[in-house]
């Protein structure tokens, strides 16, 4: 049985449909899924554990947090990133695409930083086999800073560089319409005093006058060049979609408003919400809640964003408040984004596709709902959890 895996008695979780079932993997792929019992006796019993697609994370600021812990606290890059693909895998996610944030005014943060040692080890690391999941490059640009295209230079060309966004945090637009929800977030996560904050906000719009708009004409011009897949972030009215749309960017991530996600369905680009936000029951920030876009048929695409578990939890919740249907809330975090991000080779159980697969056993809890609960994960066969 070298080089193969066998699945039995799993409820497989197809691309529109849950059947109870097996799948047979040959070489780190899908080589068949059949309803029932397979004739082969070797194998794993999933005694009636569901059998999903590994999931597909594209934007995630879960490696960040491990660099950098607390304000002005930066850990090992090594270190950093074995904790976080750990928590990625423990999670179910095996292809993520680490989300990196370049440019920042503030030379103290993570993203005022050079970022050579850390991609050096993420390749270090895939390279001696230490990664549990897949790892891509999700480079996050801040269009106002005044060193994003300096920054970048770590990422040009870098093989592992496959998604770019596009992001403006000038307080009074976009994500901080409400300055006093960026007054919280600035002041609470990054630790900066009230005054910091006021001298920061009185500068951004300064610096968004002079960089934003060079620099996101270099970054729409880099994707041309090189088949870069560009993403808009924080979309919030129907004008800022359409220059979204116009640059060449197929999904808008976190759109603000109900107005912008339509708009966002209309020309065409996939709609990237928060599990967290499902999860909660809205936005951190008080923007729409990603539960209203799915009642709307608005919801393309989830991402764990700063909570690795929240995709698995967002499903079960999309689900359980009867939504989406399983197979349909499962594709939010799985053939979505794959195929969002030209991974066409995985994210749906079927023959031929990469064994990335998960074991998730259902618990009941007291209230009605369901947590799941992983129990196993492969990626291309081989299990990694």
């Amino acid at each position: 049985m070298s080089g193969q895996l066998v699945l039995n008695n799993a409820r497989i979780v197809m691309a529109d449909e849950l059947i109870r079932g097996s799948v047979q993997v040959v070489g780190g792929r899908i080589q068949s899924v059949d309803a029932g019992h397979t004739s082969v006796m070797e194998g794993i019993d999933f005694e009636g554990d569901y059998l999903l697609p590994g999931l597909v994370e594209m934007h995630t600021d879960n490696f960040e947090r491990h660099l950098m812990p607390r304000p002005k606290v930066q850990w090992a890059e090594l270190p950093a990133l074995l904790a976080h693909d750990a928590e990625i895998a423990a999670a179910g996610i095996t292809t993520v695409f680490d989300a990196l944030g370049v440019g920042e005014a503030d030379t103290e943060s993570l993203r005022g930083t050079a970022w050579h040692s850390v991609v050096s080890t993420i390749d270090m690391a895939a390279h001696h086999d230490l990664l549990r999941a897949d790892h891509f490059l999700h480079v996050r640009c801040e269009l106002p800073a005044p060193n994003t295209i300096d920054l970048f230079e770590p990422f040009r060309a870098h093989p592992r560089l496959s998604l770019i966004s596009l992001m403006d945090h000038t307080p009074g637009q976009r994500q901080w319409e409400d300055i006093e929800q960026a007054r919280t977030y600035y002041t609470g996560k990054k630790g900066w005093s009230s005054e910091k904050f006021e001298r920061q906000v009185a500068q951004a719009t300064m610096l968004q006058e002079k960089y934003a708009e060079p620099h996101r004409a270099y970054f729409v011009q880099y994707c041309r060049e090189h088949g870069i897949a560009l993403a808009s972030h924080d979309d919030t009215t129907a004008a800022h979609v359409a220059q979204a749309r116009a640059e060449g960017a197929t999904m808008s991530e976190f759109p603000t408003t109900m107005l912008a996600a339509r708009a966002a369905r209309e020309a065409g680009l996939a709609t990237v919400m928060g599990g967290p936000n499902v999860v909660r029951g809205g936005s951190h920030s008080g923007n729409v809640a990603a539960a209203d876009l799915a009642r709307a048929g608005l919801l393309d695409i989830l991402s764990s964003d700063y909570v690795p578990g929240s995709l698995l939890s967002a499903v079960m919740r999309l689900v359980h408040d009867g939504i989406l249907s399983l197979p349909q809330a499962v594709a939010t975090v799985t053939s979505a984004p794959a195929k969002a991000t030209g991974l066409h080779d995985r994210g749906v159980i079927a023959p031929g596709l990469r064994a990335d697969l998960l074991q998730v056993r259902m618990f009941d809890l007291a209230d009605g709902t369901q947590q799941a609960l992983v129990r196993a994960v492969w990626r291309e066969g081989r299990r990694v959890l």
